[in-house]
């Protein structure tokens, strides 16, 4: 007889749906504490523009013919994830990209520094961080553009409705006296200066 067999199938879909309906929707996402929405926005993220080029000439002579290695951020991102009180935790990633100029002599690999700081906004620094990073350009080529990313940024915060728009996060290029001054000046040679 059929009706023992859909009385049993609607009996059982009731209990499946049951046992649903005890488990919160996180726990049927399994998606966890992290999925809660952040209660404020993230820190603003962005290269100092003092900071966000560099320029090496081969001497003083400030000429494209001079133009050793160039450097310029390009993009900077930041994610960041709330969690009660404690400190909201940021991601950073940042495209750089580098040109290799006239006066570079086919190096093919060069090196730099760069910093990221957690400020409070307009106040001060809270927390500052040198990144080395090398460049290497693959044979013919004279740009390449690399993605950096840090993980597990605190910013510290007094209590749980502090917003992360208290606080900024700047990074830029570790630079001598003289090409801070280039670059506050305005001048510049762009990465793609070996470009032909």
């Amino acid at each position: 007889m059929q009706f023992p067999k859909i009385v049993t199938l609607i009996l059982f879909s009731i209990i499946i749906i049951s046992l649903g309906g005890c488990r919160s929707t996180q726990e049927i996402l399994q998606i966890g504490e992290a999925a809660d929405a952040n209660p404020g926005p993230c820190p603003r993220a962005f290269a100092l523009y003092d900071a966000s080029r560099i320029v090496e000439f081969l001497d003083d002579t400030e000429t494209f013919s001079n133009v050793g290695f160039t450097g310029e951020f390009q993009k900077v991102r930041s994610l960041c994830r709330y969690y009660g009180d404690k400190p909201i935790e940021g991601d950073l990633e940042m495209d750089i990209s580098f040109g290799r100029g006239p006066a570079s002599d086919a190096k093919a690999t060069v090196q730099y520094e760069y910093f990221v700081a957690v400020t409070r906004k307009n106040i001060g620094v809270i927390n500052k961080k040198t990144f080395p990073i090398q460049v290497r350009f693959p044979a013919g080529t004279n740009r390449v553009t690399v993605t950096e990313r840090i993980n597990k940024i605190t910013i510290p915060r007094a209590k749980a409705g502090t917003s992360g728009e208290n606080f900024e996060i700047i990074v830029g290029f570790v630079l001598t006296p003289e090409q801070r001054e280039f670059n506050t000046q305005g001048k510049r040679f762009r990465v793609s200066v070996g470009q032909g």
